[in-house]
């Protein structure tokens, strides 16, 4: 029965009964057809929609929205691995915190913060991929950076406040723009029209003086056809870490046209994020407060006075960097124009143009840099030689990217088509300035010591087909091409002129034993190019990856069962190393032959009418094989190693209760199992095993006045204060001055310590 796993969830709790009523209706009345199961399952979440109480009063939102991800979304139609977010699921948690830790609850999901409280640079990884393996897409169009594959949620702060819903394709997943998935897909749908006017303010405070205001509104549907929607936020703290600031700001504004068969959306949104760095992380003999390793620190790093006595007399919060302004200043600005036309009762097509600017820099104070870095010429100061000097230096980025995405899709009771692809560009400027320096010797301010540029070119084209075989099989198929161009001409990467073509094909079956059974396999091929970081290392080749899928959906009144197997076989997989480039970035390498295979199971559990539980674990081994490594000058065969940063244990979920329809209480959990940070399986790049647990309260407040609503909410984060380091790098170097003709490797390693017990609490007032 392909309707009843098409796209539905028990979370949040209310309106799970409506939810209830819809399935024993199905069962009476059984659908035979793709078409005619969607038509029926969009009405029933309309229902629901007008049904259940919300979190504000931004009027029901119109399922046709979901046209302009319905090219590269799936159903449990699909046979793809994957979850579903909705803004009713996010908004008892929205309270400031990024996107990231608002999916940290999610199976195989884990989440960090380096300013340890999910406030300014945070990252996600999935099945132990990181994010530059994680293909984002807000609204279809691609929104990883280009050049590095990250995606930088510091950019677009309180950006979940206008996400209608989002969803994460693990493995594979299906084709869609931007580069190829290795590790998962990220979907977002920003904010659909509302039917009403409102306006809606919300404010939050909490731990580390964090503060959040945002201010939303909407024009309502005018004449039937125009509404006009928008948000402003500001977001200040001071985070965990010492000296982990965050001054961020943000905005979206949103134009919307519809008629019978048209939707036209016009959207600029960005922030301006100013965050003090903290990427270099803290030592382990700080961390556990070992005044000999602390010692041992300083000798080993040969650090000076002042930087000693800061690790002395910090705590397991410590910052390497003093500078008063290292900091990451940078502003980004997105434009999207979406238009879905529908043709007829079987066809519809989605064409979407975007562009986004990017312009910043971080700046660094260094201390005894040497001259030829910057293009110095040496000098003489009081009779000596001078070729080092302290300098505060900005290393600028500006960039465009710009293209469009378009599908169409034809759809009668057999068959579920859809054709797409699309076009993009970016160019990027990368430039240093020196803005001070003791010893300037022929320079001037300003003066650029390195100016660069970079261009990528993608292009892809696919076509996706779901047949209906019978009533209970069902074929799914997916053919992708895509050809990339890169141009680099950076000191560190060297002169890069290289092109790729790409052939991504994917392939599945779908069972439906009965009306509670869904079994599904699939095959995907997926492969990738490098990024701009790889080139630093010399020339990293594409990697490939064949991704094999089983799994079983069980859905009854009270329970939603979702279990898979996974087997994601990698060639010349891009591994981190745990290694860090001279501005944090993290720095991979080519493996050979590695693979991650797993077991993932998450469940909704409804108990009676006021509880409900959300559990989910992965299992999993992921290796390297015969993994070769140099150590102390001999280069040694490890056999099979652990991928880095892949713990074998992820579990999470989530304990609700509600005891009257306007109140809400949560426990979310999460447990990351013992991971390494490199690929030796060196004990001193481990990263214990963490448990830790969240409280989250919801409270709606209902009047008959101007302010329609009040809604309350309280996060208290960690709430069992579990020490906890949740990411960290480690490095080796050979030390060749030992001993005369004797080569050690030496081993070293940062963490980056979360935050103890920490608290925010905000308000929502809806008019």
């Amino acid at each position: 029965m392909k309707m009843l796993f098409s796209n539905f969830k028990f979370f949040p709790v209310i309106g799970q009964w409506d939810a209830k009523r819809f399935i024993n209706n199905y069962k009476e009345n059984r659908c035979n057809s793709i078409f005619s199961t969607m038509i029926i399952f969009m009405m029933a979440n309309a229902v629901m929609a007008q049904e259940q109480p919300t979190d504000s009063l931004e009027g029901k939102k119109v399922v046709l929205d979901e046209v302009f991800v319905s090219a590269i979304r799936v159903t449990k139609e699909s046979p793809v691995t994957f979850s579903n977010l909705s803004k009713d699921d996010i908004a008892p948690r929205n309270l400031g915190q990024d996107i990231p830790i608002l999916m940290n609850f999610l199976p195989s999901v884990v989440t960090t913060s380096d300013a340890g409280a999910g406030i300014g640079y945070t990252g996600i990884r999935v099945r132990g991929s990181d994010a530059t393996r994680v293909n984002v897409t807000i609204n279809g169009i691609p929104y990883n950076d280009a050049e590095s594959q990250g995606t930088f949620w510091v950019n677009m702060p309180d950006f979940a406040s206008s996400v209608e819903s989002l969803q994460l394709q693990r493995g594979v997943g299906t084709s869609t723009n931007g580069a190829g998935a290795f590790g998962a897909s990220l979907n977002l749908l920003t904010d659909g029209y509302a039917d009403e006017a409102y306006a809606q303010i919300s404010s939050s405070i909490g731990s580390f003086n964090t503060l959040r205001n945002t201010l939303k509104f909407s024009t309502g549907l005018l004449n039937n056809h125009v509404e006009v929607s928008g948000r402003l936020s500001k977001i200040n703290s001071d985070g965990y870490i010492d000296r982990a600031t965050s001054d961020l700001k943000s905005y979206f504004l949103q134009g919307m046209y519809k008629d019978d068969n048209s939707i036209i959306k016009a959207l600029v949104f960005g922030g301006h994020e100013i965050t003090y760095q903290a990427w270099y992380g803290t030592p382990l003999a700080r961390i556990n407060n070992d005044a000999q390793g602390i010692e041992d620190y300083i000798s080993e790093n040969g650090l000076s006075d002042s930087d000693a006595d800061n690790l002395r007399n910090s705590d397991r919060r410590y910052n390497f960097y003093t500078y008063e302004n290292e900091v990451d200043d940078y502003q980004q600005d997105h434009a999207q124009l979406l238009w879905n036309e529908t043709i007829n009762d079987h066809w519809r097509t989605n064409l979407a143009f975007h562009y986004t600017r990017g312009s910043g820099f971080f700046e660094q104070y260094r201390a005894d840099d040497d001259f030829d870095t910057y293009g110095f010429t040496p000098i003489v100061v009081d009779g000596e030689d001078v070729n080092t000097t302290d300098l505060i230096r900005r290393r600028w980025l500006q960039n465009h990217f710009y293209g469009t995405v378009f599908s169409a899709n034809y759809v009668n009771d057999k068959v579920n088509f859809i054709f797409g692809g699309g076009w993009n560009n970016y160019k990027g400027d990368h430039f240093g300035e020196v803005i001070w320096a003791r010893y300037a010797s022929n320079s001037t301010i300003r003066d650029r010591y390195y100016d660069d540029s970079s261009t990528k070119t993608d292009f892809n084209l696919y076509s996706k087909l779901n047949y209906k075989l019978n009533d209970q099989w069902s074929l799914f198929g997916d053919l992708q091409y895509r050809t990339v161009g890169y141009k680099a001409n950076g000191d560190d990467t060297g002169l890069v002129d290289d092109t790729f073509n790409f052939f991504n094909p994917k392939a599945g079956l779908t069972f439906d034993l009965n009306t509670n059974n869904n079994f599904y396999f699939s095959y995907a091929v997926a492969n990738r190019e490098p990024n701009r970081n790889d080139y630093e290392s010399g020339n990293p080749k594409p990697e490939k990856l064949n991704d094999f899928e089983l799994g079983w959906r069980y859905l009854s009144e009270n329970v939603q069962l979702n279990t898979n197997v996974y087997y994601m076989a990698y060639k010349d997989q891009l591994v981190l190393t745990g290694e860090l480039n001279d501005v944090g970035a993290p720095l991979r390498e080519n493996v050979g032959d590695s693979y991650r295979l797993g077991l993932e199971i998450d469940a909704n559990i409804a108990l009676g009418e006021k509880f409900a539980l959300k559990p989910n674990v992965t299992l999993s081994t992921n290796k390297n094989k015969d993994f070769v490594f140099q150590r102390d000058g001999v280069l040694q065969n490890l056999g099979d190693t652990e991928i880095a940063y892949s713990p074998s244990v992820v579990a999470g979920g989530a304990f609700v209760y509600m005891p009257q329809e306007n109140v809400q209480l949560a426990i979310f959990g999460k447990h990351v199992g013992e991971q390494y940070m490199g690929n030796i399986d060196a004990n001193s790049s481990k990263l214990a095993a963490y448990t830790q647990f969240d409280f989250n309260v919801k409270y709606q407040i209902n009047t008959n006045s101007f302010v329609k609503s009040i809604v309350l909410s309280g996060l208290v984060n960690n709430i069992f204060n579990t020490l906890y380091e949740s990411n960290g790098y480690f490095f080796t170097y050979d030390d060749t001055w030992s001993a005369p003709g004797v080569t050690t490797t030496i081993e070293g390693a940062g963490y980056y310590p979360q935050a103890g017990t920490n608290f925010l609490i905000g308000a929502t007032v809806n008019f």
